[in-house]
């Protein structure tokens, strides 16, 4: 068979589809991924093939917000993000898409949750396709304004935005919403902690918590929200309670974090499978693949969302008691007393284990694989 993945230029959409692109590879089928040309290093590496198409983020971050009408593109507006995945992304690459996709030939797309170039190619070449969710099931009154502003894009091209043949859900029962339904075709994904093309997978439990005489802390929030501004203050504020571990994002170095900081391990940009033996407790910015590769592995969170689904994943961490969430305007402090609140009551860890049981029992991505295989013949 072949199978196409088609991503939103960003790793925190890509990486999370990755589990179930290996499966495929796994199989003997021929996987490719739709996404922009800068991806290229990270899936030759995967030995997955690349369908270059469309531009980085930061251009259609800027065609959004001139789509909508705003000065900052990296502000929180609905209207921009709207115009971001399902506006300017099809205008600027729809058409090299489905060229690229054309001479391919797939038999299945798998979309991740926000892109709609991947079901766009679907829909005019007739091609089934599953929607793979990042976390938590995305209330509609979000979807409903990215679904508006698709729709329209899809009838100047004379198509309609078809529906997703399969729903799937990494998300484990603790974090579902209490009105939660399950979607049309809904399909249990197990989800993991992103690893690299050579490290091996871990199982639930699998984490050992520190050595007792100081808590263990990662601070990671991401490959986008890692600026100074962000994490210094937060830094300050558990430097005397905790050893802590502090991801850079992608192209940040050490020093742009200032003075002073020789007790804090900085870590360039690593597979969160590889970061997290010993942590006691993850500090994060809340993105989906953070927090359910964290869970994975039964470590409880401090949720502190920038943007976007985080406050999501925020809310439902924080329902699931697996965590605690700290929603702006609230600073570093409340971030440090959080902190202390997730490693002084073991409710936490005892939750966060759970979330990892019901993770370690959900269908595997080669499961997945076989199911989805099957289905299309």
């Amino acid at each position: 068979m072949r199978i196409l993945f088609s991503s939103t230029p960003q790793h925190g959409h890509l990486l999370p589809q990755l589990p179930l692109a290996r499966a495929f590879r796994e199989r003997g089928d021929e996987v490719a991924v739709l996404t922009s040309a800068g991806f290229g290093p990270l899936l030759e590496a995967e030995g997955l093939t690349l369908l270059a198409a469309g531009p980085e983020i930061p251009v259609l971050l800027a065609e959004a917000a001139r789509l909508a009408g705003v000065d900052d593109p990296t502000a929180p507006d609905p209207a921009v993000a709207a115009e971001l995945f399902a506006g300017a992304r099809i205008d600027l690459t729809a058409d090299e898409a489905v060229a690229a996709a054309r001479e391919f030939r797939p038999d299945l797309i798998v979309a991740e949750a926000t892109d709609y170039v991947g079901p766009l190619v679907a829909a005019t070449l007739d091609v089934p396709y599953a929607r793979l969710a990042f976390g938590p099931l995305i209330p509609a009154q979000f979807t409903d304004v990215f679904d508006a502003v698709a729709e329209r894009r899809y009838k100047e091209r004379g198509l309609t935005v078809p529906a997703a043949a399969w729903y799937l859900d990494p998300c484990p029962a603790l974090l579902r919403a209490p009105d939660w339904t399950p979607p049309q075709g809904r399909l249990p994904l197990r989800p993991e902690a992103h690893r690299g093309a050579e490290t091996r997978r871990r199982t639930a439990g699998a984490t050992p918590a520190g050595d007792g005489v100081r808590p263990r802390v990662l601070l990671s929030f991401g490959t986008h929200f890692a600026t100074p501004a962000a994490l210094r203050p937060v830094i300050d504020a558990l430097a005397g309670h905790a050893d802590l571990v502090v991801t850079l994002g992608l192209t940040g170095i050490a020093a742009d974090y200032g003075d002073g900081l020789d007790h804090v391990e900085f870590i360039a940009f690593t597979p969160l499978a590889e970061l997290l033996d010993g942590i006691d407790v993850v500090v994060t910015h809340g993105g989906a693949g953070t927090t359910m590769g964290t869970l994975s592995r039964g470590v409880p969170m401090v949720v502190v969302p920038q943007g976007a689904d985080q406050f999501l994943q925020a809310g439902a961490v924080a329902g699931s008691r697996t965590g605690v969430a700290v929603m702006p305007p609230a600073g570093a402090q409340a971030v440090a007393e959080a902190v202390a609140e997730v490693l002084g009551s073991a409710e936490y860890r005892d939750n966060a284990c759970r979330a990892a049981r019901q993770i370690e029992a959900m269908p595997s991505p080669g499961e997945v694989a076989d199911q989805l295989a099957a289905a299309v013949g």
